[in-house]
């Protein structure tokens, strides 16, 4: 990367710092008129596709061309599809829980807290989370054999997401699982296949976006931190503490892996005999 393109790569992360910033900006005055802070949750992908959308359009003339078409397509298919799929489920649907809990912390004025705590840390997290789409967008290597790689790491991740989503969504939509566990298709493998989805997209991602020793180390940031949002932060943790009281959650834990897809154990009453 030459000296014009570490200058055009400072001028995009500003940028993209902007527009994430706007698009979560933006879902702060949604959520607070509605008074659903649930709406953070659709910008989250929105906000990701907006830094590749615009990262795209601003490095053009500086990166391998096919580089940055396959950065910013896959991460607009990833944002949009996780976007759209979160707003179609929290149609009707009044508050996260888990944005109560958060908000119920709060010392003072509650709508100022969320802002703080909730849409200016996820458009920060977006814009860090986002490195490797930026930075491979200046990139003038082609796309080698760990760019492919990445690519099926990205697929990999989208497809478990999307038939995760799609077979809790049938799940719920009979009135005969009502208070029931899903604990079938992908869900009998990992308690949480989108959050694992998510997981592979962004380390797919990321070796799309390695070119050299010299690029892999600063941006493994990326995956690093999107893992432990997932695994510890936001993500498993918070879901897992809302589900912990739920009947029959106990012993869907025990025998099902918490992240890592595994083959399920053998059901509690197996293991007494």
């Amino acid at each position: 990367m030459n000296g014009t393109a570490w200058h055009a790569l400072g001028a995009g992360l500003a940028a993209g710092a902007a527009v994430a910033t706007a698009v979560l900006l933006t879902a702060f005055a949604i959520g607070t008129h509605l008074r659903l802070h649930r709406v953070a949750d659709i910008a989250w992908g929105l906000a990701f596709s907006g830094v590749a959308v615009t990262t795209y359009l601003l490095s053009a003339g500086h990166g391998d061309p096919e580089r940055r078409l396959l950065v910013a397509a896959a991460t607009v298919v990833w944002g949009l599809r996780l976007s759209a799929h979160l707003a179609w489920r929290s149609r009707g649907h009044g508050e996260d829980p888990r944005y109560t809990a958060l908000l119920d912390k709060a010392r003072g004025n509650r709508t100022w807290y969320a802002l703080r705590t909730v849409y200016l840390l996820q458009a920060a997290l977006v814009w860090l989370v986002s490195l490797p789409v930026q930075a491979a967008s200046y990139a003038d290597a082609p796309v080698g054999v760990l760019g492919v790689l990445g690519l099926a790491v990205w697929a990999a991740g989208v497809g478990f997401e999307a038939v995760g989503d799609h077979q809790l969504a049938r799940f719920r939509e009979d009135p005969a699982n009502r208070g029931r566990i899903m604990d079938g298709g992908l869900w009998a493998w990992t308690r949480h296949p989108n959050y694992f989805g998510d997981c592979l997209v962004w380390w797919g991602l990321y070796l799309l976006a390695c070119t050299s020793l010299t690029s892999a180390l600063p941006l493994l940031v990326s995956p690093v931190v999107m893992t432990a949002l997932l695994t510890a932060g936001s993500g498993k943790r918070l879901l897992e503490k809302h589900m912990g009281d739920r009947p029959g959650y106990a012993e869907y834990a025990a025998r099902t892996s918490g992240f890592l897809p595994l083959p399920p154990r053998h059901d509690l009453s197996e293991l007494r005999r």
